[in-house]
Protein backbone atom coordinates (compact mmCIF):
# COMPACT_ATOMS: atom_id res chain seq x y z
CA UNK A 1 0.00 0.00 0.00
CA UNK A 2 1.18 3.49 -0.85
CA UNK A 3 -0.78 5.50 0.78
CA UNK A 4 0.03 6.04 4.71
CA UNK A 5 -2.31 7.94 6.00
CA UNK A 6 -6.53 7.52 5.75
CA UNK A 7 -7.65 8.81 2.15
CA UNK A 8 -11.16 9.77 1.31
CA UNK A 9 -12.53 7.02 -0.61
CA UNK A 10 -9.72 4.65 0.27
CA UNK A 11 -9.68 1.88 3.14
CA UNK A 12 -10.13 3.30 6.68
CA UNK A 13 -10.41 0.41 8.94
CA UNK A 14 -11.54 -3.10 9.09
CA UNK A 15 -13.72 -4.83 11.33
CA UNK A 16 -13.93 -8.95 12.48
CA UNK A 17 -17.61 -10.10 12.98
CA UNK A 18 -15.94 -13.59 15.27
CA UNK A 19 -18.64 -16.71 16.32
CA UNK A 20 -15.92 -16.05 20.03
CA UNK A 21 -14.74 -12.65 20.77
CA UNK A 22 -12.78 -13.89 23.28
CA UNK A 23 -11.01 -16.58 21.53
CA UNK A 24 -10.41 -14.37 18.09
CA UNK A 25 -9.10 -11.24 20.98
CA UNK A 26 -6.51 -14.22 22.19
CA UNK A 27 -5.50 -15.36 18.78
CA UNK A 28 -4.98 -11.99 17.07
CA UNK A 29 -3.81 -10.86 20.17
CA UNK A 30 -0.69 -13.10 20.47
CA UNK A 31 -0.42 -13.33 16.10
CA UNK A 32 0.38 -9.35 15.56
CA UNK A 33 0.35 -8.01 19.16
CA UNK A 34 -3.12 -6.32 19.42
CA UNK A 35 -4.65 -5.38 22.62
CA UNK A 36 -8.12 -5.19 23.11
CA UNK A 37 -10.30 -2.45 23.96
CA UNK A 38 -13.51 -3.70 24.72
CA UNK A 39 -15.69 -0.62 24.71
CA UNK A 40 -18.11 -1.06 28.42
CA UNK A 41 -21.50 0.78 27.14
CA UNK A 42 -24.24 -1.86 26.91
CA UNK A 43 -25.06 -0.12 23.70
CA UNK A 44 -21.82 -0.82 22.20
CA UNK A 45 -22.89 -4.66 21.76
CA UNK A 46 -19.66 -5.74 22.93
CA UNK A 47 -17.76 -3.65 20.25
CA UNK A 48 -13.45 -3.92 20.64
CA UNK A 49 -10.82 -2.25 19.47
CA UNK A 50 -7.87 -3.88 18.55
CA UNK A 51 -5.31 -1.27 19.58
CA UNK A 52 -1.36 -1.99 18.24
CA UNK A 53 1.21 0.34 20.64
CA UNK A 54 -1.34 2.95 21.50
CA UNK A 55 -2.58 3.16 17.58
CA UNK A 56 -6.50 1.51 16.44
CA UNK A 57 -5.89 -1.13 13.89
CA UNK A 58 -9.00 -2.87 13.52
CA UNK A 59 -12.39 -3.55 15.15
CA UNK A 60 -14.08 -6.73 16.51
CA UNK A 61 -17.68 -7.45 17.18
CA UNK A 62 -19.46 -10.35 17.89
CA UNK A 63 -21.85 -11.98 15.34
CA UNK A 64 -25.69 -10.30 15.06
CA UNK A 65 -27.78 -12.94 13.73
CA UNK A 66 -27.28 -16.53 13.10
CA UNK A 67 -26.98 -15.79 9.36
CA UNK A 68 -23.67 -13.61 9.56
CA UNK A 69 -20.98 -15.41 8.95
CA UNK A 70 -17.96 -15.55 10.27
CA UNK A 71 -15.48 -12.83 8.37
CA UNK A 72 -13.46 -9.63 7.93
CA UNK A 73 -14.92 -6.59 6.25
CA UNK A 74 -13.22 -3.46 4.95
CA UNK A 75 -14.57 0.13 5.54
CA UNK A 76 -13.88 3.09 2.88
CA UNK A 77 -13.71 6.62 3.93
CA UNK A 78 -16.66 8.79 2.52
CA UNK A 79 -17.13 12.07 2.86
CA UNK A 80 -20.84 11.92 3.26
CA UNK A 81 -22.58 8.17 3.47
CA UNK A 82 -25.88 9.34 2.09
CA UNK A 83 -24.24 10.98 -0.79
CA UNK A 84 -21.93 7.53 -1.62
CA UNK A 85 -25.23 5.04 -0.72
CA UNK A 86 -26.92 6.65 -3.96
CA UNK A 87 -24.09 6.53 -5.95
CA UNK A 88 -23.84 2.57 -5.10
CA UNK A 89 -27.09 2.28 -6.35
CA UNK A 90 -26.78 4.48 -9.55
CA UNK A 91 -23.75 2.00 -10.05
CA UNK A 92 -25.70 -0.94 -9.56
CA UNK A 93 -24.85 -2.36 -6.10
CA UNK A 94 -27.45 -2.60 -3.24
CA UNK A 95 -27.72 -1.31 0.46
CA UNK A 96 -27.24 -4.26 3.00
CA UNK A 97 -27.37 -1.66 6.12
CA UNK A 98 -29.33 1.92 5.69
CA UNK A 99 -26.63 4.21 7.16
CA UNK A 100 -26.72 4.54 11.21
CA UNK A 101 -25.10 7.45 13.61
CA UNK A 102 -22.42 5.37 16.00
CA UNK A 103 -22.50 7.63 19.12
CA UNK A 104 -20.30 10.83 18.40
CA UNK A 105 -17.72 8.54 16.02
CA UNK A 106 -19.44 8.51 12.76
CA UNK A 107 -21.60 7.84 10.11
CA UNK A 108 -21.83 4.31 9.25
CA UNK A 109 -23.34 2.11 6.56
CA UNK A 110 -23.10 -1.43 4.54
CA UNK A 111 -23.24 -1.83 1.19
CA UNK A 112 -22.45 -5.22 -1.91
CA UNK A 113 -20.95 -3.99 -4.97
CA UNK A 114 -23.25 -6.02 -7.97
CA UNK A 115 -21.56 -9.55 -7.73
CA UNK A 116 -22.32 -9.44 -3.71
CA UNK A 117 -19.09 -8.20 -2.34
CA UNK A 118 -19.94 -6.26 0.44
CA UNK A 119 -17.96 -3.06 2.13
CA UNK A 120 -18.81 -0.72 4.48
CA UNK A 121 -18.99 3.02 4.57
CA UNK A 122 -17.75 5.40 7.15
CA UNK A 123 -17.92 8.97 7.69
CA UNK A 124 -15.84 9.91 10.37
CA UNK A 125 -16.62 12.28 12.71
CA UNK A 126 -14.77 11.87 16.25
CA UNK A 127 -13.11 8.56 14.92
CA UNK A 128 -11.09 8.35 11.53
CA UNK A 129 -10.32 5.39 11.41
CA UNK A 130 -6.69 3.30 11.54
CA UNK A 131 -3.90 5.09 13.36
CA UNK A 132 -0.94 3.39 11.28
CA UNK A 133 -0.79 1.51 7.77
CA UNK A 134 1.93 -0.78 6.42
CA UNK A 135 3.62 -1.17 9.92
CA UNK A 136 4.24 -4.28 10.79
CA UNK A 137 0.74 -5.64 12.85
CA UNK A 138 -1.61 -3.20 11.05
CA UNK A 139 -3.38 -2.90 7.91
CA UNK A 140 -1.23 -3.32 4.35
CA UNK A 141 -3.63 -4.05 1.59
CA UNK A 142 -6.93 -4.82 0.51
CA UNK A 143 -8.26 -6.89 -2.10
CA UNK A 144 -11.25 -7.80 -3.79
CA UNK A 145 -11.94 -11.33 -4.97
CA UNK A 146 -14.59 -11.14 -7.55
CA UNK A 147 -15.77 -13.41 -10.43
CA UNK A 148 -16.93 -10.56 -12.44
CA UNK A 149 -14.03 -7.93 -13.15
CA UNK A 150 -15.57 -6.19 -15.84
CA UNK A 151 -18.64 -5.11 -13.68
CA UNK A 152 -16.00 -4.68 -10.56
CA UNK A 153 -13.89 -1.93 -12.91
CA UNK A 154 -17.13 -0.21 -13.91
CA UNK A 155 -18.28 -0.24 -9.95
CA UNK A 156 -15.46 1.56 -7.92
CA UNK A 157 -14.37 3.89 -9.53
CA UNK A 158 -17.89 5.10 -10.24
CA UNK A 159 -18.64 4.62 -6.39
CA UNK A 160 -15.32 5.91 -5.26
CA UNK A 161 -13.51 7.62 -7.90
CA UNK A 162 -10.77 5.10 -8.41
CA UNK A 163 -8.03 4.52 -10.20
CA UNK A 164 -7.18 1.20 -12.28
CA UNK A 165 -4.25 -0.23 -12.96
CA UNK A 166 -4.81 -3.89 -14.99
CA UNK A 167 -1.68 -6.02 -15.24
CA UNK A 168 -1.81 -9.68 -17.06
CA UNK A 169 -1.44 -10.93 -13.90
CA UNK A 170 -3.32 -8.51 -11.23
CA UNK A 171 -5.47 -5.41 -10.84
CA UNK A 172 -4.41 -2.79 -9.05
CA UNK A 173 -6.50 0.35 -7.17
CA UNK A 174 -5.57 3.83 -6.46
CA UNK A 175 -6.20 7.00 -5.52
CA UNK A 176 -4.23 9.87 -6.63
CA UNK A 177 -1.46 7.92 -8.14
CA UNK A 178 -1.14 6.02 -4.88
CA UNK A 179 -2.31 2.13 -4.83
CA UNK A 180 -4.26 0.60 -1.61
CA UNK A 181 -6.01 -2.66 -2.99
CA UNK A 182 -6.08 -5.06 -5.87
CA UNK A 183 -8.64 -7.21 -7.24
CA UNK A 184 -8.14 -10.95 -7.95
CA UNK A 185 -10.36 -13.23 -10.56
CA UNK A 186 -11.87 -15.90 -8.77
CA UNK A 187 -10.94 -19.05 -10.83
CA UNK A 188 -11.67 -22.37 -10.64
CA UNK A 189 -9.78 -23.07 -7.77
CA UNK A 190 -12.28 -21.84 -5.50
CA UNK A 191 -15.37 -23.61 -4.60
CA UNK A 192 -18.25 -22.34 -6.23
CA UNK A 193 -19.61 -21.90 -2.89
CA UNK A 194 -17.12 -19.28 -1.70
CA UNK A 195 -18.61 -15.58 -2.52
CA UNK A 196 -17.11 -12.49 -3.81
CA UNK A 197 -15.57 -10.63 -0.89
CA UNK A 198 -13.12 -8.16 0.42
CA UNK A 199 -9.94 -9.58 1.90
CA UNK A 200 -7.69 -7.32 4.23
CA UNK A 201 -3.62 -7.79 4.26
CA UNK A 202 -1.93 -7.45 7.05
CA UNK A 203 1.77 -5.99 7.49
CA UNK A 204 4.14 -8.17 8.99
CA UNK A 205 7.91 -8.05 8.86
CA UNK A 206 8.19 -12.13 8.86
CA UNK A 207 5.75 -13.92 6.50
CA UNK A 208 7.25 -17.09 6.88
CA UNK A 209 7.48 -16.64 10.68
CA UNK A 210 3.89 -15.31 11.08
CA UNK A 211 2.22 -18.26 9.41
CA UNK A 212 4.05 -20.39 11.75
CA UNK A 213 3.08 -18.83 14.64
CA UNK A 214 -0.50 -18.72 13.12
CA UNK A 215 -0.36 -22.27 12.83
CA UNK A 216 0.50 -22.56 15.91
CA UNK A 217 -2.01 -20.88 17.15
CA UNK A 218 -4.86 -23.08 15.39
CA UNK A 219 -4.79 -20.84 12.14
CA UNK A 220 -5.37 -22.98 8.61
CA UNK A 221 -3.15 -22.00 5.42
CA UNK A 222 -4.98 -20.67 2.65
CA UNK A 223 -2.28 -19.79 0.75
CA UNK A 224 1.30 -20.75 1.53
CA UNK A 225 3.89 -18.50 2.36
CA UNK A 226 4.96 -17.28 -1.57
CA UNK A 227 6.89 -14.51 -3.50
CA UNK A 228 4.68 -12.76 -6.04
CA UNK A 229 6.12 -11.50 -9.00
CA UNK A 230 7.02 -8.18 -8.69
CA UNK A 231 5.60 -7.82 -5.48
CA UNK A 232 5.75 -8.78 -1.69
CA UNK A 233 5.96 -11.57 -0.43
CA UNK A 234 2.46 -13.21 1.01
CA UNK A 235 0.30 -15.61 2.52
CA UNK A 236 -3.48 -16.04 3.17
CA UNK A 237 -5.02 -17.49 6.55
CA UNK A 238 -8.06 -18.52 8.11
CA UNK A 239 -8.49 -17.95 12.01
CA UNK A 240 -9.88 -20.62 14.22
CA UNK A 241 -13.07 -19.34 13.97
CA UNK A 242 -12.82 -19.14 10.50
CA UNK A 243 -12.22 -15.84 8.88
CA UNK A 244 -9.59 -15.08 6.50
CA UNK A 245 -7.25 -12.67 6.28
CA UNK A 246 -3.69 -11.84 4.15
CA UNK A 247 -0.15 -11.15 5.40
CA UNK A 248 2.38 -9.46 3.20
CA UNK A 249 5.95 -8.42 4.12
CA UNK A 250 6.70 -5.15 5.40
CA UNK A 251 8.23 -2.44 3.78
CA UNK A 252 6.95 -4.04 0.14
CA UNK A 253 4.36 -2.69 -1.92
CA UNK A 254 1.48 -4.66 -4.31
Amino acid sequence: MKQNTVTTGGPCWVELGTSDPAAAKAFYGELFAWRAETDPRPEAGGYTQMVLGDAPVAGLTPLFTPQQPTAWTVSFAVADTDATLAAVKDAGGTILMEPTEVFDLGRFAVAADPSGAAFSLWQARAFQGVGVLNEPGSLGWVELLTRDAAGATAFYPAVFGWSVSPSEQYTQWGLDGADFGGMLVMDDRFPPQVPPHWLPYFSVADVDGTVARATGLGAEVLLAATDVPDGPRIAVLRDPQGAAFGVYKAATEG
